[in-house]
Order: C-alpha cells, then sequence, then structure tokens
C-alpha cells in the first residue's frame, strides 16, 4: 500500500519499524530445545494464540499490561535474539519469519497458526493503514489487495508463508491449526494447545480444575484482550526502552537513536480488531476484487490443496 514504510532485509520485506539488526539476529538464532514458538503470517490468530499460550503458563495470570506480555511473549522478529535470552521461562517467541528463513529445529516447539487469505487481507489492511504515512493518499483497500496479491506488504506473499508450514503439518513438533478452528471451538484448542506444550503439566492441569479453564478463557476473550493490546508501536517501544537495567534489552537500544518514524499516520486497527470469520464479505465487494483474489489463490494452489482448510467457509 504504501512502499515508503517497506524495508528489505536479506530479501525478506518488513515493516520500516524493524531493524535489520533485529530481524538478522531472530533469523540467526540457535532454537533451544525449551523454545515454544508461534509462528504465523500477520494477522492471523498471533496475538490471541500468544495470550492463550501465556495463560497456559501461568495458569490464567498471564501479564495484563503490553510491557510485560513482550518479554514473556517477545515479538522476535521486532526484538531480536536477546529477546529469547532474557525471556522468563517458560515463554513464548513470536515470529513472522518464513519457514526458509530461521533456523528450524527438530528438537524446539512450534504453534503455526493460519488464516483464509480474504479475512487474513482484510485485517492486515486495517492493521497497515496505522502504519501508513497521511503523506501517501491512495489508501483504498483496492490498492491494498493489488500490493497482497503481489506479495509486496511486510513478509512477502500470504501462500509463499503458508504452504511450507503446511507441508510439515504432520511433524511430531508442529501443532498446526486455522484461526477459525480456534474460533470455533476455543475450548477444544486451548486444550490441545496445552496438550502439545506439555500434556502432563498443562493439559492435564486444565481437565481437572474447571476454574482454572475458565478464567484462561475468560482472559483470552476479546474483550479483554482489546483492553490489553490495542495501543501503537511507539507504545511497545517507549515501555521497553524504559524498563529497569536488569530487564532491558540490548537489542532495542537502537531505537534510543533510531528511532520510529514521527510522521503521521492514518488511523488504523491494533492488534485485536473485530475477531470474525466472513468479514471479508463487507470488503470484496465488487467482482473485480474477487476475480483478482480468485486468480491469484488459483495461481499460488496449483500444487498444493491448501485451501481445504477452508472448504466448510463460503470463500469466492
Amino acid at each position: 500500500m504504501n512502499e515508503e514504510s517497506l524495508v528489505e532485509v536479506d530479501g525478506l520485506l518488513v515493516n520500516d519499524f524493524l531493524r535489520a539488526e533485529n530481524v538478522r539476529a531472530a533469523m540467526q538464532y540457535q532454537p533451544r530445545e525449551d523454545d515454544v514458538f508461534i509462528a504465523t503470517y500477520p494477522k492471523c490468530g498471533t496475538t490471541w494464540t500468544q495470550y492463550i499460550v501465556c495463560n497456559i503458563f501461568t495458569g490464567g495470570n498471564a501479564p495484563n499490561n503490553v510491557t510485560d506480555f513482550l518479554l514473556q511473549a517477545p515479538y522476535f522478529d521486532f526484538m531480536g535474539a536477546d529477546a529469547a535470552t532474557k525471556m522468563p521461562r517458560p515463554g513464548a517467541l513470536m515470529t513472522h519469519l518464513p519457514f526458509s528463513m530461521h533456523r528450524h529445529s527438530s528438537k524446539a516447539k512450534y504453534i503455526y497458526v493460519a488464516r483464509n487469505p480474504y479475512d487474513c487481507a482484510v485485517s492486515y489492511y486495517h492493521y497497515l493503514l496505522g502504519h501508513t504515512p497521511k503523506t501517501c493518499t491512495d489508501v483504498s483497500f483496492e490498492t491494498f489487495v493489488k500490493a497482497f496479491v503481489n506479495g509486496r506488504v511486510p513478509y512477502g506473499d500470504f501462500f509463499d508463508h503458508l504452504v511450507p508450514w503446511y507441508e510439515r503439518r504432520q511433524d511430531p513438533n508442529i501443532l498446526f491449526f486455522t484461526y477459525e478452528d480456534l474460533k470455533k471451538d476455543t475450548r477444544a484448542w486451548v486444550l490441545k494447545i496445552a496438550d502439545f506444550i506439555d500434556k502432563e503439566k498443562y493439559d492435564d492441569a486444565l481437565r481437572n480444575d474447571e476454574k482454572l479453564f475458565q478464567r484462561i478463557l475468560d482472559a483470552c476473550s476479546l474483550g479483554n484482550m482489546r483492553e490489553v493490546f490495542n495501543c501503537g508501536c511507539s507504545t511497545f517501544v517507549s515501555s521497553l526502552l524504559g524498563l529497569p537495567e536488569e530487564k532491558r534489552l540490548p537489542s532495542m537500544e537502537i531505537y534510543r537513536t533510531n528511532g520510529l518514524s514521527k510522521k503521521e499516520s492514518h488511523e488504523g486497527s491494533g492488534r485485536v480488531r473485530k475477531g470474525k470469520i466472513g468479514d471479508w464479505k463487507n470488503h470484496f465487494t465488487t467482482s473485480e476484487l474477487r476475480d483478482e483474489m480468485k486468480s491469484w489463490i488459483e495461481n499460488k494452489t496449483k500444487n498444493t490443496d491448501v485451501m481445504r482448510l477452508w472448504e466448510d467457509l463460503d470463500l469466492p
């Protein structure tokens, strides 16, 4: 939508608020055996999954402020490898890096969340609006869709990200599910996540303590999460820079001298928006838009059955 807000790091397009040093550090990080990664293409249920995992780890007492949350579930690409070193454990590292651009380990655990491309595009559009300076005047949804299907958005093409993970969905150290799965039966998927991380420690605890289970479900409700997470990137940076020295991340110090852009941005959504399935119907309202997406999907999925993930949805 706005090429000026993109930077390229070793062939990967990212938001210009990320720093190349931290992105590269995330790419080069060697996972530990006790690492749990949450991997997604942007706007596919990332924050929701992070908060579920944090609440599983803490017995429904996950941080209710962004600073402590970022320390326990760091945005790895943004905060760099120092975040993994300083992260209180158990914790979860969140990344949008494509499969081929980080060091995968058979001993670490990976949770991958996918979302249908239509709803993903809508959510991504509203999110990126908030990172688009007002000097960019063409911020129509039509313009965004052209960028989206051409991979000219942060983290590149949707299917280039999704398919490599989809092909590994049966690996024992990967838990693969869709945002739609999680939305339709949150309770069942919270149990599956807990079982995947550590059955004896977390899954059994939830099954044997209904009050604990309900506390986690309540904490991860959309309303509660909006209160915790809907603040801008500048808030994340200032809060992390303001940490006491023993908690501070050396990788974030670059923002003291090379801070975020001061340009006024368009009004966009925060990290938590509607959380609906099917909001695409309110945006893909012309045959031209739908045909553009359909053509792209057909071209990108010639050699994969990945769209079967959403065969029960009324997609174009």
